[in-house]
């Protein structure tokens, strides 16, 4: 499981025009997963973005957590986290999962995420999306599992 964390101070998704997730101060996550994922990593990456001090506190010292700063979260859905790329021009993704395993993962990453009282939007599995974002910092964090 591969996670790109971005503290933004917004973000929204869009599907065919229609925005179906936003939030202001918070963290924007990609997610990827991959054949082998398990429920475990998706607890141990809630847990860790959840408590991960990458805000400023009143010193200007990165000590606060999403939680902390009451932010929210977005997360999208993300295949493309597992191309492979080396060879030739073109992308694989066979490395990401199939469907029916990654979006009940996903889908259960969120549920672990909203289970910590943070305010939690996504995207539509499987969707055609356009993420907007503004980078606050930036602050883009790579997390695998």
């Amino acid at each position: 499981m591969k996670a790109v964390i971005q503290r933004v101070k917004l973000s929204s998704v869009s599907v065919a025009g229609e925005i179906v997730g936003k939030i202001n101060q918070g963290l924007l996550i990609l997610l990827g997963i991959t054949h082998d994922d398990t429920r475990n990593q998706c607890d141990w990456l809630a847990n860790k973005i959840i408590n991960m001090r990458i805000f400023s506190d009143s010193d200007d010292k990165l000590n606060l957590s999403v939680k902390d700063i009451a932010g929210g979260i977005l997360v999208i859905s993300q295949f493309t986290l597992y191309a492979e790329a080396e060879k030739g021009n073109r992308p694989s993704f066979t490395n990401a999962a199939r469907p029916e395993i990654a979006k009940p993962l996903y889908e259960y990453f969120i549920d672990k995420l909203r289970a910590n009282d943070i305010s939690v939007e996504s995207g539509i599995f499987g969707a055609d999306m356009q993420v907007e974002l503004i980078n606050d910092g930036p602050i883009t964090i790579m997390l695998e599992k």
